[in-house]
C-alpha cells in the first residue's frame, strides 16, 4: 500500500542516507548507497559523478527508486520516480558547480575552501541527480 508523499518525505527529510536503485541494460537492478539533500516538491538531490554505472543507467532510463531506512529494521521508505540529470560540472563558476554546493552545504555545512571544492567537482566530472518521488511506500511512522 502506498504514503502519501508528505509522510514519506517527512520520514525522508530526517534522514540523508539511502540505496538508489537504477536498472542496468538488461533489466536487473543496480543499487547504490548514496547520500542525498532533501529538495523542493517531493525530491531529493544527489552529487554523482559522470563516469559511474547509476549515472549511465539514469542516461538511458530515468526510472528510479529510492530505499530509506529507519531507525530500526521494519521502518523504511520508498520513493519511486523519475531522475533528471544537471550537465556535468565543467567550469568552477558554472551553475552546476553553484548546485553541487547547495548539496553540499545541506549535507554537511560550509567546506573550509570552496575555490579548492569549485574545482575537485570540475575535475571529478560531477553532476547533480534529482529524483521527483512520484509514488512512496513502506512503513514510516511519520
Amino acid at each position: 500500500m502506498g504514503l502519501l508523499l508528505e509522510d514519506a518525505f517527512t520520514f525522508v527529510r530526517r534522514r540523508n542516507q539511502g540505496v538508489l536503485v537504477t536498472l542496468r541494460r538488461n533489466g536487473r537492478p543496480q543499487l547504490s548507497n548514496i547520500i542525498y539533500a532533501p529538495g523542493p516538491d517531493h525530491s531529493v538531490r544527489i552529487s554523482v559523478t559522470e563516469s559511474r554505472a547509476k549515472t549511465r543507467n539514469l542516461r538511458r532510463d530515468p526510472r528510479a527508486s529510492l530505499y530509506v531506512s529507519g531507525d530500526n529494521f521494519f521502518a523504511y521508505v520508498v520513493l519511486e520516480g523519475e531522475v533528471t540529470l544537471t550537465d556535468v560540472a565543467r567550469d568552477p563558476d558554472d551553475p552546476v558547480v553553484d548546485e553541487l554546493i547547495e548539496v553540499y552545504r545541506a549535507l554537511q555545512g560550509e567546506h573550509p575552501d570552496w575555490g579548492d571544492y569549485r574545482r575537485a567537482m570540475v575535475s571529478e566530472g560531477r553532476l547533480v541527480a534529482r529524483l521527483s518521488a512520484s509514488y512512496a511506500y513502506g512503513i514510516s511512522g511519520a
